[in-house]
């Protein structure tokens, strides 16, 4: 079960203490419990909606995107705002896109992507709640955590060395394929017409943002691929609120 609390420990702001640093195989194995983790933050949420029930919508909605966003320490927010600073200020060079998600610096293009994006989910959590749908609110973090298991399955990582040419490097991609298939299967089973909805709409997003990620860069890094997260939980969410 290490790599599970492995996964649990990098993708959650949750109290998860390792007894060492783990082995590059270990790294490697922990994103197939991605999924995983997106389905227990999932379940909190849905739980958390439960416990909210008859509380003010507007104020129902807020408490839980902030949820949302301090379970999982907002680590993918940074990860989207340096995005989208290198996107525009890369000018569409390569090194220059690199170089600038490296700076911890956030200029106004971030700022306006992250509110954009919080007003997003906000609205559509919103939207959810009214339509008393709350049960698809486990498949917006269990599909972004899967897609992050698919984006390294499919995209090469850019950035030698660190944690995350360690995943990619030790990732069993048999077993990988496999738990993105039981991913899919499971939100079908939690949502009927819904689930498949939101499965297509995700593939449909992951394969428009990897293209941009292959033409920009060659492939990923840790940055954009908390990017995808973000925008395809995003796309789920507003996509579900709509249908």
């Amino acid at each position: 079960m290490l790599p599970f609390w492995i996964a649990l420990q990098f993708l959650s702001s949750l109290p998860i203490r390792l007894p060492g640093m783990p082995q590059p195989q270990e790294l490697g194995r922990s994103l197939l419990f991605y999924p995983l983790v997106g389905l227990l933050f999932g379940a909190l949420l849905w739980v958390l909606n439960g416990v909210l029930a008859g509380s003010p919508l507007l104020l129902h909605a807020a408490l839980l995107l902030t949820a949302w966003v301090l379970l999982s320490g907002g680590l993918h927010l940074d990860g989207l705002a340096d995005s989208a600073d290198a996107w525009l200020g890369g000018f569409g060079d390569r090194e220059r896109t690199l170089t600038i998600m490296k700076d911890p610096r956030s200029g106004p293009i971030a700022v306006v992507t992250l509110v954009l994006v919080l007003l997003l989910k906000f609205a559509a959590l919103l939207a959810l709640i009214e339509q008393q749908h709350s049960v698809l609110l486990i498949l917006a973090p269990l599909i972004g955590r899967s897609a992050l298991l698919g984006l390294f399955l499919t995209t090469p990582y850019v950035r030698a060395g660190g944690l995350g040419q360690a995943l990619a490097d030790h990732l069993p991609r048999v077993a990988g394929k496999q738990v993105l298939l039981l991913s899919a299967l499971v939100c079908v089973l939690i949502a009927g017409f819904s689930g498949v909805f939101a499965v297509v709409l995700a593939v449909v997003v992951f394969f428009w943002l990897r293209q941009v990620m292959m033409r920009r860069l060659g492939g990923t890094t840790g940055d954009t691929a908390g990017a995808m997260l973000e925008l395809l939980e995003v796309a789920v969410l507003v996509g579900l609120a709509l249908v």
